[in-house]
């Protein structure tokens, strides 16, 4: 089976037993978010910063890998228009709810970030991608996308995993793997990922998603680090996720 299949296949099965990222807003939160109280996650812990967004309204975002009714009911509160794209059902069933129950439009699209995105040059003038390229092999080709699809002038606001996650064992206290972690290479670490149902992840250095970014055309314009929000290496204080502002000249 593509590892694409499997990692839908696993997300939507953390989903039914209650991930965290697949845990859809409340009608509360909903609410606030109408009333101009809000905040979104692009990594574990940090709130993303409303001046990275600048104003919402009548914006179209594209919440890329992005579903789990979380973020893009916030936006559709603050009155963009929006659209979801994600390859988990479990994650687009969510998004289906909450647009219902608190009776806003939402295009949701079950589709592959990995595949040419399905939509024309120039759609979007935000797209939010919460952490989500350490499920992906190449992550080069979907900045070169995300460029292809935003305005001249958008945002691309991504969360990103570089690394060290990767190293540990499920403690955090014991070096168990080499880097790269590419389970499609790795057949101890394939034979671990599918018995510890951590689906297929891989590991991403700071010079590939950074300079993905670059490279597709993108500039740079801002960026924090966050820690995963639990485990010893949160404990320690010691940063694992970068979150990323970069915009389409």
């Amino acid at each position: 089976m593509e590892y694409q299949k499997i990692n839908a296949e696993i997300i939507s099965k953390w989903c039914r037993e209650g991930w965290e990222w697949g845990t859809p807003i409340s009608h509360e939160i909903y609410q606030k978010a109408l009333d101009g109280e809000w905040g979104v996650y692009l990594t574990p812990t940090k709130i993303v910063p409303h001046e990275w967004f600048g104003e919402i309204k009548g914006k179209k975002i594209l919440g890329l890998a992005s579903g789990g009714g979380q973020q893009i009911p916030i936006f559709s509160a603050l009155g963009a228009k929006c659209t979801v794209l994600d390859y988990s059902p479990e994650q687009c069933k969510s998004e289906k709810l909450v647009a219902e129950r608190e009776g806003y439009d939402v295009c949701i699209i079950e589709g592959d970030m990995t595949q040419k995105l399905p939509f024309a040059d120039e759609s979007f003038d935000i797209i939010f991608h919460p952490v989500s390229n350490c499920y992906v092999e190449k992550v080069e080709p979907i900045f070169k996308e995300c460029y292809r699809v935003l305005k001249k002038g958008g945002l691309l606001l991504g969360g990103y995993d570089f690394g060290i996650n990767y190293v540990f064992d499920e403690t955090e206290e014991k070096i168990a793997y080499s880097l790269p972690f590419n389970p499609l290479k790795d057949k101890k670490q394939y034979e671990d990922s599918m018995k510890n149902d951590w689906g297929i992840q891989f590991s991403h250095t700071l010079e590939e998603q950074l300079n993905g970014q670059l490279q597709a055309g993108f500039r740079l314009l801002s960026l924090y680090g966050d820690t995963g929000g639990s485990g010893n290496l949160h404990d320690h204080n010691i940063q694992s996720f970068l979150a990323v502002l970069a915009k389409k000249e």
